[in-house]
């Protein structure tokens, strides 16, 4: 089976870096797998991305260097199940708030006898490998998105699910559950501390700790509190600022 290059760069210390896809478009998904992204994120929850849609991406990013990897649309075996048969090489999952939840999501990505997975990786064993069947509980990433005050509180519990890679910080929504306005670089010293706690407790369990960032300088910030798996800005982000950058240097250019 074709090997999962986050756990390489994990594996020797190093940091993966995904794309944030949003948009449902083959063309931005094959652009920005060529661009130096270890990875690149389908958004299934907030983005307005259908199955089929999701397919084509998939399909895309598969002439590209960038692993595919997918934010669930919610903890749900069935959805689950299609997007690893789609050939997502790794699962972000929502909004879970215990270690009930994250060991049904773990089960939901693995094949039996370690999980509850049906076999028909129509599209996964195509990407993957004539050998996909043994390797695919090995080789797929899962990890679980803290963004509740249940996440949060279980978080120690959540960390000892066995089979569960890392975890995701959903920072806007962490900022909500804990009396904030959403905003993924919150300096609330209680979304602050909250997100330090999550990092170091992950690490601390030899688990890889991610986060949604706004931005590179974000990233970087993010990088140095610990984190080894960041975005650096969503596409629908990324297009908005170039966008108005770039028509407000016109504007300023035009005769008075």
């Amino acid at each position: 089976m074709r090997k999962n290059p986050l756990k390489a760069i994990w594996a020797r210390g190093g940091v993966a870096v995904s794309a944030w896809l949003s948009i449902p478009s083959s063309l931005a998904a094959e652009t920005l797998g060529h661009l130096g992204y270890d990875a690149a994120t389908l958004d299934l929850q907030h983005g307005m991305i259908s199955f089929e849609q999701a397919l084509g991406m998939f399909q895309a990013l598969s002439a590209t260097p960038a692993m595919p990897m997918a934010r669930l649309a919610g903890n749900d075996p069935t959805s689950i199940c299609r997007v690893l048969d789609a050939g997502a090489y790794s699962v972000i999952c929502p909004m879970i708030s215990s270690a009930e939840e994250a060991r049904a999501f773990v089960s939901a990505c693995r094949y039996a006898p370690l999980g509850t997975r049906s076999y028909a990786p129509v599209r996964g064993q195509l990407y993957g490998g004539s050998d996909y069947f043994p390797h695919a509980n090995e080789e797929i990433v899962k990890m679980a998105m803290i963004e509740t005050r249940g996440g949060l509180d279980a978080l120690d519990e959540i960390l000892a699910v066995e089979g569960l890679d890392g975890i995701f910080v959903g920072p806007n929504d962490l900022a909500i559950a804990l009396g904030q306005p959403p905003s993924s670089e919150s300096d609330h010293p209680d979304v602050r501390n909250a997100i330090h706690t999550i990092c170091t407790r992950t690490r601390a369990k030899g688990k890889v700790a991610g986060i949604l960032c706004s931005g590179p300088q974000a990233a970087l910030q993010r990088i140095e509190q610990g984190f080894n798996f960041v975005t650096c800005g969503g596409d629908i982000g990324l297009l908005t600022k170039v966008s108005r950058e770039s028509v407000a240097a016109v504007h300023a250019g035009l005769p008075a």
